[in-house]
C-alpha cells in the first residue's frame, strides 16, 4: 500500500438545496463571474435554479454554454478569451464532466500568457488561477479534487491531462436534487460506473487507507442508493444516498486513481463521443474478473459490504459473483452489455488502448499494463 500524501483544500457543501446557498459562498471571491453552463440544464429546467440565487444577491455573471464537444482544447480557448475579456473575478462551473472539466481549464489558464496547446504538451501554469466553484450534477466528479483536468486535444481528438494549481477548486456545492431529472437508464449506468470508481480506488496502486476509508462507505452508499437501505433506521432518500456515495468515490479517487474502465471510458469518449458512463458500466466486470488473481481479497471485501456475494462463496468465486451482480444490473436495467453495441468497431477501441496508454494513470492501475493488455480487456467486453 502507498504511503499517504494527500491534501484537500475544497470546501465541499452536499445536500438537498445546496444550491440556493450559492450567493453567499461565492461572494468572498468577488461579484462577477462567468458560468460554464451545461446546455443540458436549460433543457430539463434546470438553469434558473443556479442563476435566480445569484439575481437575487445581484452578483453580476455572464453564461458560457457553447459546449458541443466537450472540454476541447477550441472550447477552452474560445471560453478563455471571454473570460478574460469579461474581467471576471471567478468561474462557475455547472453541469456534468465536460462543464466542470471546461471550467476548470480556464480558471487554471486565465492568468497564463501561452498557448492553450502548450499545456497540451506538458507545460505547467506558473500564475495564480481563478477561483473554480463546481455544482456537479450528476453523483461523480472525481477530477475536480486532482491535481489535472481531462482535456481533448482538438488536433488529435486525445485525452490529455492539463496540469492544474494546487487548490483550483474553491467551493463544491453537491446539490443531490440537480441530478433528480436524469432518465432512469443514466441514473442506472452512471450509479455504476461511480460504483466501478470506487472500487478501482480501492485495488489501486496507489490505494492508502485514506482512499479505503472513503471507498468502502461510497460501496456501502452506492448500494443504499441503488437497492435501497437494509435496516429501517436508514430513512435518506436515495437520490442524496447516491449523490454521498458519489462524493466520497471521487475523494477516494483523487486520493488514490481512478482505473482501467475509468481510463478507457475516457479515451473512448473523447475519441467518439460514446457515453462515458455506459463504456465504464460495461467494462466493469471485466476489470474485476482482471482482479481475480491478484486483488481477490479486496474486492471480496468491498462486495460484501454491499452485500451481493452469497453467504459461503469466498475468493475467486466471491469476485465472479460480484461480476454476475453488474451484469445482471446492467440487464435489468436494459443497458448495453456489450461494447459492439454501442456501434464502435474493434479497430477504434485500438486506437483508444493507444491513448489511454500514455496516461499517467496508467502507472497507477492495480497490476502494470501495457496498450495490449488494455487492448484485451477491450476485446473481451467487446
Amino acid at each position: 500500500m502507498s504511503d499517504l500524501i494527500f491534501r484537500i483544500s475544497q470546501n465541499i457543501v452536499l445536500g438537498s438545496y445546496t444550491i440556493s446557498r450559492l450567493p453567499q459562498n461565492v461572494k468572498v471571491w468577488g461579484s462577477r463571474f462567468m458560468i460554464v453552463m451545461d446546455p443540458v440544464l436549460k433543457e430539463v429546467g434546470l438553469q434558473d435554479k443556479v442563476l435566480q440565487p445569484l439575481l437575487e444577491r445581484k452578483i453580476e455573471y455572464f453564461i458560457y454554454e457553447n459546449i458541443t464537444d466537450g472540454a476541447n482544447t477550441k472550447e477552452i480557448e474560445q471560453a478563455l478569451v471571454l473570460a478574460q475579456q469579461g474581467r471576471v473575478h471567478g468561474i462557475i462551473a455547472a453541469g456534468g464532466s465536460k462543464a466542470l472539466h471546461l471550467g476548470a481549464a480556464v480558471a487554471a489558464l486565465y492568468n497564463e500568457n501561452h498557448s492553450v496547446y502548450d499545456y497540451m504538451d506538458g507545460a505547467v501554469p506558473t500564475t495564480a488561477s481563478l477561483p473554480l466553484i463546481c455544482i456537479p450534477t450528476t453523483m461523480r466528479a472525481p477530477y475536480i479534487f486532482t491535481p489535472f483536468v481531462p482535456v481533448v486535444d482538438s488536433r488529435s481528438r486525445q485525452t490529455k491531462l492539463l496540469k492544474v494549481q494546487s487548490g483550483l477548486c474553491k467551493l463544491v456545492l453537491w446539490d443531490s436534487n440537480l441530478a433528480m431529472t436524469l432518465t432512469d437508464n443514466q441514473k442506472a449506468s452512471i450509479s455504476i460506473e461511480t460504483l466501478c470508481l470506487a472500487v478501482e480506488a480501492y485495488i489501486s496502486q496507489k490505494a492508502t487507507f485514506f482512499s479505503d476509508m472513503f471507498a468502502e462507505k461510497a460501496a456501502e452508499l452506492l448500494s443504499y442508493g441503488m437497492d435501497g437501505a437494509k435496516s429501517l433506521e436508514i430513512t435518506t432518500p436515495p437520490e442524496i444516498l447516491l449523490a454521498q456515495g458519489g462524493c466520497l468515490a471521487s475523494v477516494a479517487a483523487a486520493s488514490s486513481s481512478a482505473g482501467v474502465a475509468s481510463l478507457l471510458a475516457m479515451t473512448i469518449n473523447s475519441r467518439y463521443s460514446i457515453s462515458r458512463s455506459l463504456v465504464a458500466a460495461i467494462l466493469f466486470p471485466y476489470i474485476l474478473e482482471d482482479a481475480r488473481q491478484f486483488k481477490a481479497e479486496r474486492v471480496e471485501k468491498i462486495g460484501r459490504l454491499m452485500g451481493v456475494i452469497p453467504e459461503g462463496v469466498e475468493n475467486a468465486e466471491a469476485v465472479t459473483a460480484f461480476a454476475d451482480n453488474i451484469r445482471q444490473r446492467l440487464a435489468k436495467a436494459n443497458l448495453p452489455v456489450r461494447l459492439k453495441d454501442l456501434s464502435v468497431s474493434v479497430d477504434q477501441l485500438a486506437l483508444a488502448a493507444e491513448d489511454a496508454g500514455q496516461l499517467d494513470i496508467v502507472n497507477s492501475l492495480p497490476r502494470s499494463m501495457t496498450t495490449d493488455d488494455l487492448f484485451d480487456i477491450l476485446k473481451q467486453a467487446f
